[in-house]
Order: C-alpha cells, then structure tokens, then sequence
C-alpha cells in the first residue's frame, strides 16, 4: 500500500529529492533509520544519550541505556535489512561502503527520505507523521539540511579518497610523459635551438628560454670556461654592440671607446682568452675573404664566429630590390664557407632586430621592418639549404629578434639596442657555448643528459628485481585466493564459508613497498636527469608568494577540529605547526622569494621553529620515557634517512645536499648522546631527588659550551668533520664549508627547545599549568601580561627582520635572536584555553607528511635542484603548478607509508634480529662507499 505521491512541482520551482525519488510505502515508515543516517545521526544524540546514560530513560534513538542502544542499533538493523533480503549468509547488510548501506543508490535514499518524515521532531511540542510536518519544525530543515550535507561528504570521501587521488596522480604521470615524448620527437630534443630561437620575458630584464633554465654566468665561470679560446664577432654596429656585451661578461670595466668603425681587439691574459670584433658591416667580398682565410688548414680558427649584417646595405642603396638580390648571392656564397668552419667551429649567423621606425634619423628612414624581415628570410633560406642532405651546422640566432621586439622602444636611436637587451643577447651565447663544459646546475639548456653511474645502474636493476619479484607474489597469491574461493554446496545451495587468508608475509611487503618505490623514483629521475619534462627559471614577485599565502591560510581557518587533549604544543598542535610552516617554504621555494630578504628572515626562523620542535620532541621522549634503547634511535635514523639516501643513490647528488635532513640527525644524536651518556637522568629518577635537576641543567650547561666552542671554531670543526667516513657525508663541492654554515646558522634553537622542554615538564610536574579545556594557562593577570609580551616581541622581531638590509650582519644576529618569535608564537597559541582547544585539520594532514615534503621538492616539484620550476603542462603557469602540486603531494604521501611500511620490517623489535640487520645495513653502507670511491676515480 502506498500513499499518495506529493503534487508535483510546479514549473518554476526546485526539484528536490523527495521528487524525485517516488512514492515511500508503509514499509518505509515503520522501518528504523537506514543504515547511512546511523553514523551521522550519533552525534546528535550524543547529549541526550549522556542524559539517559544510567537511568535508562528514553533517549534520542529509543529506549535502554546508551550503551545498549550503541550494541543493539546494528541488530536491529540488520534484522530489518534481513526481512527485505538485504543480508548475505555472512550476516553483513548490504555494501561495506556508505553507498551501499541499507540497500545503497536510489532505494537508499528513498528510505532515508521517509524515514526523516516520520521522525519525531526533537523541537516541537507535537509530531504528526506526516511528510510535510517537518517543514513546521524550528529545526527540522536546518538539521535536515546538515544530514543531506555529511551524507554529501561522505560520499565524496568514498569515491575521492587519497587512494584514488593517487591513482589519478599516476594515470596524468603516464599522460603527460606520453605528451611530452611526442612533442620531443615531433619538435626535436635539442634544448640549444630552443635558446636561440625562443623564449619570453618573465620580468623586466629576465629572460625565460622555452622549456629549459639559462644560467646567469658570473666573471669566474666565464673565465674558466673560455680560457685558451678565441672568439670572433664579424659584422656591423649591432654586432659590435652585442661584442661589447659578451666582453663585459669576462670584464666589467672594458669600457666601449675608439674608432667604431674599425676592428676592436680584447685579449685577457690571465685567463687567456682573446674575443675579436672585426669590422664589415656588409655580407660583402670583403667578409668573404676574412671567413675564407680561417677555411685554410694552416690558419688558426676562432673557436666561435658570431656573424651578421644587413642594415648597411640597406642604407647605402637605399632600401632597393637590387640589394636585395646582392646580398642573397653574396650570402649564397659565403654559406659554404661557414658550413666548412662550422664543422671544427661554433658558427652562429646573428639576424637583423627589428627597428622603432619613429626613433630612426632621416638618413635612415629607408631602413623598415619590412626590409628587415626580407633580408632576414633570405638569409635563413639560404643557410638552411647550403647543405643537401644533412641539416645545417651553422647555427640561425634568431632569439634576439623575440627580444629586441620587447625593448627596441626603450632605444636612443631607434635602431641600437638598449643596453640589457644586449646583456641578454650575449648571456645566451655564453649559455650556448659554456653551458656544456661547466653544466651548471640552473643552466639547463644545451646540457647532455648526464651518463648513468655504476650505482644508478646497480639502483636500477634492484629495483626492476623488486617489481619483477613483487610481480611473482601477486600472481602466486591470486592464484591461491582463486583456490580458496568459497564454492556452493549442491546439496544445501549454500556457500561454504570462506577460508581466512593468510597474513602478508614481511618479504611481499618489501617487494611491495620498493616495487613502489622504484616506479617513483623513475619519475624523479624523469623531471630532474632525463630531461623528459621542461624546466623554468624562478622570478620573484610580490604576487607570487604572498597570493598563494593567503589561500592556504583560509583553508587552513575553515578545516578546523576539536584537539584530543589540550596540553601545549599536544600531537595534533605540532603537525598543525609542521604543516603551515611547510606550506610556507614552499612557497618561499617555488616563488624564488629568497631574493626579498625581509621574508627570508621569517622563512629562517620557520627553519629554526623545525629544529626547536627536534629538540623539544626527542628530549621530552628521552626524559618522560626513559627510552634510550637502540631500536629507538635505529627507527628515528631510519624515518629521517632513507628516502635521502635513496636518492642520493638515484639522483647521484650527496648526502648534504639534502642540508636539512643531516642538520637534524646531528642534532638527534648530539640529544640522545646527551642525555644517554652517563649518568642518565630521566624524569622518574628526578622525581625522586631533586638534585638530578641540577645534574640534568649541567649535562645542558656543557652541551652549550661545546655549541660555542664550535661556532668560533671554524677549524676544529671542519677537522672534525672532514675526517673519513664523514668527510663523504658532510662535504658538498670538495669543503665541509656549506655544511659549518647550516649547521652555525640555528646553532643555539635546539637547545633552546630542550632547555624549554625542561621548563614545561616541571612547571606541569609541579600542576602550575592549567590545561584543561577552555582554562587559560596561567591566572588571568599572568596570561594578559604573557599574552601582551609576546605580541609584542613577535612584532617587534618582525619590524627588525623587515629592516633588514645586509644578509651576511641578519645571519649572524639570527641565531641569538630567532628563538624569541619562536618562543612568542608558542604562548600566543597555547595561553587561551580556546585557542589550546582547537587545531587545523588541514595543515596538520601535511604536517604528518612534511619531512618528505621538503625532501620530495628538490626533484618533483621544483627543478634543477630547487633552482628552477619543473613545467609539466607548458604555457599555463597556474594549471602548471595545480597539477604538478597534485603530483608533487601524492608523491610525499605514499612515500611516507612506505618509509613506515619499511621501517616495521627493517627495524624491528627484537634485539638480537635488529644486531643482524645492522650489520647487512654497515655492509650496504661500506659496498656504497667503495662503489662511491671508484666513481670518483673515474670521474677524475
């Protein structure tokens, strides 16, 4: 029997799912809630279940205690699920999922529906079980409304978990490798022509060439990677402006004076470098005879030949067809000559710029753009088929045409370039040529990818062993699974129940976790050593770092939850703090914002609050604990290192290049050494004789003397650490030099967060804190004037890091004065009661992954090693890093279960098997060192 369906809407009106969904039986009123409101609705009830909890008295779901209503509401459920043929013989009502709950789809709903309709309102005096009833109610449509939004999300959560996230990440990974293999094979895979044809103006001044970083070469690098060559610039007043150019590079202060017109020699002799500008500003049998005596074999050649000219033809004759004619024979028959040079040489035919017709004087209005684009296409004709088949070795330096478009409006004449046009002009070329023999880092353009190491290869074939073995697992185990499937009994009809599956042996699991790993790490080496994937330099704008601050602030305000305990700095408070501040340095990476040093001294104390947190953490396990077991310090070591040296075997880069992972495991250990050494003080040894404290702030008092004796002791310390094995951990370029000035830079905060640790746990010990729910943590007076202390000492720092004009003076203030935001921030976040209560949902989810967050940017998401942006999607900046940030986190994430994953295996509890996998990891270890060494050998 079925009552009468509502009328329908009209045609203006909404369509709501009550319309949608048909007519609801008797059968539907009498039933109980389904299956989806039951999880949903228990938090409402929550303060009526309190109030009958003892006395048993009727509360919100029906009568008896809480706890009975809690065990009997999936009985009841399941046994009216039961009576609609809902239940399988294994007693489950329908889908394990939410959408299949009570039926699941559109019969799901539709229950749901009636049975919001029949519902007693909690609100009203009276409830007549009529569906429009509810409307009446105070609050019926606000808490109907709530449901329909939790069911919502939960909803999404089911079908977008962080699961499928991952799975859409890995499937745009094989798309977009896909794409940009294509691209490279249909467009070439030669970075060079892309320098010196295209490219874009990031800034004023700041050229992007297309798809790969140009390195901004500084006088030493010059030097060094021109000594002993020559280079010649052939041509007219242009090229001798673009000859100035590339000279001031190597000299800044060879000053543009003399004859013009005539040959302009530059010789370094230091370095040995000798740069030519040789004067014919027409494509000319005079031009002709200067190429064709460096084609003679007992001559000379200059290592590089830049040539050009056209403008002075045109001007002579007036801008006539005439010339034009002339100058495509005189180009047609010194093509030949500088294919022969370019065969032992670097040969670069320069194109006209264009002009600013406005600017140009009366005697060289004849000079047009139109003029300059035919002498320009007769000159790319004709050097590109000089040769039959095979393509040309003379290179067409067409780039400087894109720029001159940009900036010939800033020109005095209208037919010269300004002057940072040139410098760009003349930085591509020193790219061209040198980017090849020095391989800079952020110079990514006209780079070979770099050959494969012994140990790359030996990495590569263990991780193909570890797919293809997990492979092995997965067949045999599905196979098995098939096996013990449960069959129907012929007899009975029924199945028979299903045989318990077997536990994950440790050794899939392994195979699992780097088969993982290896399809990861083969994307790192994608983005950052194949050179699949395009690069970008970084350009600082205010936009760009602050605009993106503000979104995750207001997401991080609007994901926001209840904490479990409301102690200071509690678990869900630290990844809230772990997670904001990462945030924000990435941030700070991706946008380039070190160059505006008021936030880099705020981004330097974000750093210091890391390791305040290491120091406050691991001294408050070592002291309430007691723990200073090895399988402790064995799981630490492990979570910070192992994915560093992963890819430091993977990406061929060394441990301290991966700065802040070193920085904190020193640390760990200088506080585990610390407190471990004898006599171990702890918190319950304390507790009996309070002279321990005093035994435990000496241990800290000689911790700080040492701290200093290093810091000013700029030799002993690279002793120390210059000794092998350590020497190969902590040295970076040769020198110990980068490591000592990471390490002095938040020398003190460690012990700053043990010493504040200590303080804590006494003044807690002692019950003068107040921190329960919503209390203060002093009395009101203290908690206002501590309150107003820090506010002020936060601001003030702030006003101090913003007045900042030197760098090298506000480093070496910053490790005295870094700790007082610090320690600001922590009272303005744990004094009020409210603000101790609640966390940030949102930053702590990536505070929990953070550690490979920071490790992971290095490759995935910045390029270059942090130098430049990795481009996956080409000319959309935004989309660009929506999605490679989708990656980018994806990426950390499952990395960080598979760190957790290993570490159960690796390390485990037992002492005796942890002793045994110690020795097969030193093994590992000394096989790397001695495969590092002979690398090194090779390499020299």
């Amino acid at each position: 029997m079925s009552l009468p369906p509502p009328p329908p809407p009209a045609a203006g009106d909404p369509v709501t799912p009550e319309d949608s969904l048909g007519s609801v039986t008797l059968e539907d009123w009498a039933t109980g809630p389904p299956l989806q409101a039951q999880p949903l609705l228990r938090q409402e009830a929550k303060g009526k279940e309190e109030e009958g909890e003892e006395t048993g008295v009727q509360g919100a779901w029906g009568k008896g205690t809480a706890e009975q209503r809690r065990r009997g509401w999936g009985e009841a459920a399941e046994a009216a699920a039961a009576e609609e043929g809902q239940v399988d013989a294994g007693g489950a009502a329908g889908s394990a999922s939410p959408a299949g709950a009570a039926g699941g789809g559109r019969e799901g709903w539709r229950r749901l529906l009636a049975w919001l309709r029949r519902r007693q309102p909690q609100c009203c005096p009276c409830a007549a079980p009529l569906p429009r009833s509810a409307a009446h109610c105070c609050h019926g449509g606000t808490k109907m409304a709530a449901l329909a939004y939790n069911l919502g999300k939960r909803e999404i959560n089911h079908y977008f978990s962080v699961r499928s996230a991952k799975v859409l990440a890995l499937v745009a990974v094989l798309l977009l490798a896909v794409c940009h293999l294509a691209s490279r094979r249909y467009r070439g895979n030669d970075s060079c022509e892309y320098l010196l044809s295209s490219g874009r103006f990031l800034g004023e001044k700041v050229w992007q060439p297309h798809s790969c970083m140009m390195h901004k070469y500084k006088i030493s690098e010059a030097k060094n990677c021109l000594v002993d060559k020559h280079i010649a610039f052939i041509g007219d007043s242009r090229i001798r402006q673009l000859f100035y150019s590339f000279v001031k590079i190597i000299n800044p202060q060879f000053k543009e004076e003399g004859n013009k017109h005539e040959n302009i020699p530059f010789e370094d002799k230091i370095a040995s470098v000798k740069v030519d500008f040789l004067w014919h500003p027409e494509v000319n049998g005079s031009m002709k005879q200067c190429i064709k005596v460096w084609t003679e074999d007992s001559v000379a050649k200059p290592h590089v030949i830049v040539a050009g000219a056209a403008t002075w033809s045109i001007k002579i004759h007036n801008g006539s067809n005439e010339a034009l004619s002339q100058y495509k024979m005189n180009i047609t028959s010194i093509a030949p000559l500088l294919e022969k040079l370019a065969k032992t040489s670097d040969v670069y035919w320069v194109l006209q710029d264009p002009v600013y017709e406005d600017l140009l004087s009366e005697n060289r209005k004849m000079i047009t753009n139109e003029k300059i684009d035919a002498y320009n296409e007769a000159a790319v004709s004709i050097l590109n088929s000089s040769t039959r088949n095979s393509k040309s070795h003379v290179k067409v330096f067409s780039v400087s045409k894109l720029i001159a478009q940009e900036t010939i409006m800033e020109s005095l004449d209208g037919l010269h370039l300004p002057e940072s046009s040139r410098e760009t002009s003349a930085m591509i070329l020193m790219n061209v040529y040198c980017n090849k023999i020095l391989k800079p880092v952020d110079g990514s353009c006209c780079q070979p990818r770099p050959p494969l190491t012994l140990i790359q290869k030996l990495a590569a074939c263990f991780f193909t062993l570890s797919i293809v073995g997990y492979l092995i697992f997965y067949i045999i185990h599905r196979n098995a699974h098939r096996k013990n499937k449960p069959c129907t009994d012929l007899e009975s009809g029924e199945e028979k129940k299903n045989i318990i599956n077997p536990p994950v042996s440790p050794l899939e699991i392994f195979l699992q976790s780097f088969c993982k790993l290896g399809l990861i790490m083969a994307y790192f080496y994608m983005c950052d050593r194949a050179n699949l994937f395009m690069k970008e330099n970084k350009f600082y704008t205010h936009s760009t770092f602050f605009i993106p601050i503000i979104y995750i602030l207001v997401l991080g305000v609007f994901y926001n939850e209840n904490t479990k305990e409301t102690k200071v700095l509690n678990r869900e408070q630290t990844d809230e703090w772990k997670g904001w501040m990462q945030l924000v340095i990435l941030i700070y990476h991706i946008s380039g914002a070190s160059t505006f040093l008021p936030v880099y001294m705020h981004i330097r104390v974000l750093v210091a609050a890391y390791l305040f947190q290491t120091g406050y953490g691991h001294f408050s396990y070592f002291w309430v604990k007691g723990d200073f077991g090895i399988h402790r310090v064995c799981q630490v070591l492990f979570r910070l290192n192992f994915l560093v040296v992963v890819l430091c075997i993977v990406m061929d880069r060394p441990y301290q290049f991966y700065y802040f992972v070193p920085l904190v495991t020193v640390w760990f250990m200088v506080i585990y050494v610390t407190l471990a050494l004898w006599p171990q003080i702890t918190q319950k040894k304390a507790n009996g004789n309070c002279l321990w404290h005093f035994g435990l702030l000496l241990k800290l008092a000689f911790l700080l003397l040492c701290i200093c004796f290093l810091a000013y002791s700029q030799g002993a310390f690279e002793k120390i650490f210059s000794l092998w094995p350590l020497s190969k951990c902590f040295e970076l370029k040769g020198n110990v030099y980068e490591w000592w000035f990471r390490w002095r830079l938040d020398r003190y905060v460690v012990f700053h967060g043990m010493l504040f640790a200590f303080i804590y746990l006494a003044l807690q010990k002692r019950q003068i804190l107040s921190e329960g729910k919503g209390e203060p943590l002093f009395s009101s007076k203290i908690s206002n004037f501590l309150l107003f202390i820090s506010v002020v000492s936060f601001l003030t720092y702030s006003i101090w890091a913003s007045s900042c004009k030197n760098k090298a003076q506000c480093n070496e203030l910053h490790p005295s004065v870094s700790v007082v935001q610090i320690l600001a921030f922590i009272l303005i976040r744990n004094i009020p009661g409210y603000a101790r209560s609640v966390y940030s949902s949102f930053f702590a989810w990536f505070g929990k992954i953070s550690l490979e967050l920071f490790i992971c940017q290095y490759h995935i998401w910045l390029a270059a090693d942090t130098r430049g942006i990795l481009v996956l999607i080409p000319g959309n900046p935004m989309l660009n890093i929506i999605v490679s940030t989708f990656i980018f986190v994806c990426v950390a994430h499952e990395i960080s279960q598979i760190t957790n994953d290993l570490a159960q295996i690796i390390i485990p509890k037992d002492n005796s098997s942890l002793l045994k996998r110690l020795a097969c990891i030193a093994a590992f270890f000394c096989g790397l060192l001695i495969l590092s060494s002979i690398q090194d050998k090779s390499r020299h």
